[in-house]
């Protein structure tokens, strides 16, 4: 199969999959996920992001009916499934399937599974971004599926010529819709504390290790939009993209001011990456 769904051990073609009308997360988006990406068979970090996966659980009350290890044998399963190549691997729980009430329902969490093609990004390339007020609630360390903010972000970039956003919170920029953002100023990067307004991205941790790697500085401060459209390079990071520049935000253009840095930043990822993906071959 090409694309592959799943739900609580159900197997099919994606869109042929249906799920019950009663699953919470249709009424409350009362659920959480993650993500990765897989080449030929092998999921990227596949521990960073169960660790992820689990600690978002722990924070959301989760109590699920299956362990670490079974779960990423029945990732494997799905993604075994699929067509080889480049794929997305993306998983989410839910809190159940029972009438609708805000408490906790005294029923078993549904488990959800998607494999689709995905290509990882073109490195050599750059994306433009969009700024958008973050107004996203309290819990953006939790990948949960209450997205909204992160969709009109998305849609409003879309409008504006743009692939990503960029949220400002009171004056800071935090991350991106879709992935975490950084800039390099003076030969260090600068990226947001990883506190609660901001996702522990799984590529945002591998891009600092690799900098303390390379002799990079690392600072995790605040850091303004007026900051970050007059650094030396502005960056995203995401599990498709590794670390890529950016080279327009609101239409105006930023980086380009210190290559070399990123370029070492960039080989190096992709070299972890393809070592990664070497040792753990199936």
């Amino acid at each position: 199969m090409e694309r592959v769904g799943y739900y609580n051990g159900e197997i099919a073609p994606l869109e042929e999959l249906k799920v019950p009308f009663l699953d919470r997360v249709s009424f409350y988006g009362d659920g959480v996920y993650d993500a990765t990406m897989a080449r030929n068979g092998v999921m990227l970090y596949i521990d960073d992001h169960l660790d992820r996966f689990f600690n978002s659980m722990r924070i959301m009350r989760f109590e699920p009916n299956f362990t670490r290890q079974g779960l990423q044998a029945e990732l494997q399963r799905v993604l075994d499934l699929a067509e080889a190549g480049d794929m997305f691997v993306y998983w989410q729980v839910t809190r159940g399937t029972a009438a609708r009430k805000h408490e906790f329902p005294a029923v078993a969490p549904n488990l959800w599974i998607m494999v689709v093609p995905l290509p990882f990004a073109d490195l050599t390339k750059t994306v433009d971004a969009v700024s958008f007020e973050d107004k996203r609630f309290g819990y953006c360390n939790v990948k949960t599926l209450n997205l909204m903010p992160n969709v009109l972000a998305a849609q409003n970039a879309a409008e504006h010529g743009g692939q990503e956003a960029v949220f400002v919170r009171d004056g800071f920029v935090t991350e991106s819709a879709h992935s975490n953002i950084h800039i390099l100023k003076g030969g260090t990067l600068v990226t947001h504390p990883a506190d609660e307004h901001i996702l522990p991205g799984i590529a945002r941790k591998h891009l600092i290790a690799m900098c303390g790697q390379l002799g990079i500085p690392v600072q995790e401060r605040l850091y303004t939009l007026d900051e970050l459209k007059a650094a030396d390079e502005v960056l995203i990071s995401a599990s498709s993209t590794f670390a890529i520049r950016v080279a327009h935000v609101d239409g105006q253009p930023v980086g380009g001011k210190d290559l070399p840095t990123y370029t070492r930043l960039r080989d190096a990822l992709q070299a972890e990456f393809e070592a990664y993906i070497a040792a753990n071959a199936r």
